[in-house]
């Protein structure tokens, strides 16, 4: 009986011990499995808060602002106070943010496009439907001729851009609205139509010439539709306007004509004049318009750079343009030197009044009465509107020195 309760005792003992080691075998493997688990965990969250700390200049100004010292390893495992006399380093620059794009030396509008995007100058050029655009052009016209024509003008204006080589850009401007009429001409197929009725030429030159938009081209010729080229060569004109050094120019007139000023008269002993015998009563001192500095509205030739002038001071309302070729040495100087006539290439001047036909009939007057009429006051107009623009500006001139000087 002794026996089998000490046997009994020792199989209890020995039972209590199986279980305390099997408990303490799955305490460790469950442990570990937490632990490893956790492991992961742990690294994510660390490498969370490191991309989301502030570093660089940001985490200086945050140190300053709110007065903490915050110290920093030295290199060796210790830590030494920030030294006050470092420079902070500026936040990185956010690289990819477009909304921060403001480069104020673009053209004004376009200050939030990268420079290497905005396209500030245009021209008159064809282009392609299809194909590669840089396979769009075979040539690049170096020069713009306009004119500013209608349906009856069509054979005289066939005969003078035949005048003009492939070095040229035709653009023919509209005033009766007869576009298609004009492709019995192969030229006309190349060339660019621009059609609203009963305008001038000075009207559409304000619209659709504006010196960005031209700009490819060395110089630009202004024309009316009535011109006999018969004694005319434009590359030879070109060339003698390079040799004078002209900005402002035309053609002579011939001389035969009943009503020419003096000064755009053909010479037939000059490559080209710049100067003329006018009456002196009509001149208001030397190198003056019309005795120098001067050509007429019907055949005008202008640089690139005095175009971008002669642009800005075109009115918009003031179409006919009377009155603008003696305004025009306000655009080059010396005006007596850089405006001329072209002795050697002369035209004629047919004189066919087709644009007044397009005026409008009223209280009796015929078409043509009421558009000189108007040519006339717009003279008058546009004499007026300078002299009281030069006012102002003298005015202003005079108030800002005043104002200078008292301070």
């Amino acid at each position: 009986m002794g026996v089998l309760m000490r046997s009994n005792g020792v199989s209890k003992k020995l039972n209590e011990t199986t279980r305390l080691m099997v408990t303490t075998f799955f305490g460790v493997a469950f442990g570990f499995l937490i632990g490893v688990s956790y492991q992961p965990f742990l690294l994510t969250r660390l490498s969370l808060q490191s991309s989301i700390a502030p570093t660089g200049g940001s985490a200086y100004i945050d140190e300053k602002r709110s007065g903490v010292s915050t110290m920093r390893n030295n290199g060796t495992g210790s830590t030494q106070a920030p030294n006050l006399n470092d420079t902070p380093k500026p936040p990185a620059p956010e690289l990819n943010d477009t909304s921060k794009i403001w480069v104020p030396s673009n053209p004004r509008g376009a200050e939030r496009l990268p420079p290497g995007i905005v396209a500030a100058e245009s021209d008159l050029y064809l282009r392609r439907l299809w194909g590669l655009p840089k396979d769009d052009l075979t040539s690049k016209p170096k020069y713009l001729v306009t004119f500013t024509v209608g349906c009856e003008q069509k054979k005289n204006i066939d005969a003078a851009v035949k005048k003009f080589s492939e070095n040229f850009s035709i653009l023919l401007f509209h005033y009766d609205g007869r576009t298609s009429e004009w492709d019995e001409f192969e030229w006309s197929k190349r060339a660019i139509h621009v059609s609203a009725r009963k305008q001038t030429k000075w009207w559409y030159a304000k619209r659709f010439l504006h010196p960005d938009i031209v700009a490819p081209y060395d110089y630009i010729f202004i024309w009316d539709e009535d011109l006999g080229l018969q004694h005319f060569n434009a590359e030879e004109y070109i060339r003698l306007v390079k040799k004078y050094g002209l900005e402002i120019s035309q053609p002579a007139l011939d001389p035969n004509k009943w009503f020419t000023w003096t000064m755009t008269k053909r010479r037939s002993d000059h490559e080209v004049h710049k100067e003329s015998g006018e009456k002196k009563q009509w001149c208001s001192g030397t190198h003056q318009p019309p005795c120098a500095a001067f050509v007429e509205i019907m055949a005008p030739v202008f640089s690139r750079d005095a175009w971008r002038c002669v642009w800005h001071m075109i009115q918009n309302d003031l179409v006919h343009g009377w009155g603008l070729d003696f305004a025009l040495g306000r655009c080059v100087q010396p005006a007596h030197e850089k405006i001329g006539v072209v002795d050697a290439q002369w035209i004629v001047h047919q004189s066919v009044p087709t644009l007044g036909n397009q005026g409008f009939a009223d209280n009796g007057k015929a078409p043509w009465q009421g558009v000189k009429e108007r040519c006339r006051r717009e003279w008058k107009m546009f004499q007026k509107q300078f002299e009281n623009a030069d006012k102002e500006y003298f005015k202003s001139l005079a108030a800002n020195h005043s104002e200078y000087t008292t301070h």
